[in-house]
């Protein structure tokens, strides 16, 4: 089962990982993190399905934080790619997206992207704080 949500900054996408690593029978197969200048999106593939009431008590919780995503063409396109094993590099190249994180969820991935873009900008927008 998947889950795609549009979170308003890196903190709130921080949240989730910590979410997800302290519910442990939350077994999840991957998490796809993409940063957008107004925010991001992520999708969480659970293994299995959820019970009904973990289900509902996820999407609480998602929906505390951020809201529901339905992705156009192109994202379909950046998830279904990343699905069939295609390098995040490449699809990054191609589809011009930036792919934070892809995987097992790691905050330091988002940590150093945060870190980097600010760099780069030379101050820290809404969206990385």
């Amino acid at each position: 089962m998947d889950y795609i949500y549009f979170l308003g900054n890196a903190s709130l996408t921080l949240r989730v990982i910590e979410f997800l690593r302290q519910k442990s029978d939350f077994v999840f197969c991957s998490m796809t993190v993409i940063h957008q200048i107004e925010g991001w999106i992520i999708k969480i593939r659970m293994n299995t399905p959820l019970t009904p009431q973990k289900h509902g008590d996820f999407r609480a919780f998602m929906e505390e934080i951020g809201v529901t995503y339905q992705p156009d063409v192109r994202l379909q396109m950046v998830f279904w790619s990343l699905e069939k094993g295609q390098s995040p590099i490449d699809v990054m190249r191609r589809y011009q997206v930036a792919i934070v994180s892809h995987g097992t969820p790691d905050a330091s991935d988002i940590e150093a992207f945060r870190h980097q873009f600010a760099k780069g900008l030379g101050y820290c927008p809404e969206t990385l704080a």
